[in-house]
């Protein structure tokens, strides 16, 4: 089951540790979408490509493209260079869905209060990050991920990096919020 933590800002210490609060603030699933709008699924390793679960949430989201990405010192040309690209803070003009099925990673995502939440993605977790969200990737200590990612249509993954505020994606995101509606 999922984890996520009000994060601290020290830069000095690894990105792949915990960066804990002190006293640690642990967030909730439901103060998770409220802060930020990021939904959260679990489901079945062993038993979601046979279940039905994901594939209705697949149509109900209109989700017609799926890949699989694998992130690990073995299996990523410039290991070290893209866990940097990936940990830059940025949004994106269409959700981001990533569904763990091994290994496991951090997602961080700025709340409505401009602050980090580090969300935990371990086996069976499914987050989606709304459209215009400020966030990044890393992996934790154990250097490896599977991740199912899921697109409306063919992908659009292009980054936009901090600052992207002016965006018509960013701009939406934050008028949810000044109008109570978080996903």
């Amino acid at each position: 089951m999922v984890r996520a933590w009000f994060m601290d800002n020290d830069t000095s210490v690894d990105q792949r540790e915990e960066h804990h609060l002190n006293p640690p603030r642990y967030v909730s699933l439901e103060e998770l979408q409220q802060l930020t709008g990021v939904e959260y699924f679990n489901f079945d390793v062993n038993t979601y490509a046979t279940d039905g679960v994901l594939e209705r949430i697949k149509k109900d989201r209109g989700y017609t493209y799926e890949d699989v990405l694998i992130c690990s010192k073995e299996c990523l040309p410039n290991y070290e260079e893209k866990l940097k690209i990936f940990y830059t803070e940025h949004l994106h003009t269409d959700e981001e869905i990533r569904f763990c099925v091994e290994g496991s990673g951090y997602f961080d995502v700025r709340d409505k209060n401009d602050e980090w939440i580090r969300v935990e993605v371990t086996p069976g977790d499914m987050l989606i990050l709304p459209s215009g969200i400020y966030h990044r990737f890393t992996l934790d200590k154990g250097n490896y991920i599977k991740a199912m990612r899921f697109f409306i249509g063919q992908p659009v993954w292009t980054a936009h990096n901090r600052p992207a505020d002016n965006m018509e994606c960013r701009q939406l995101y934050l008028e949810k919020f000044q109008r109570g509606i978080v996903a």
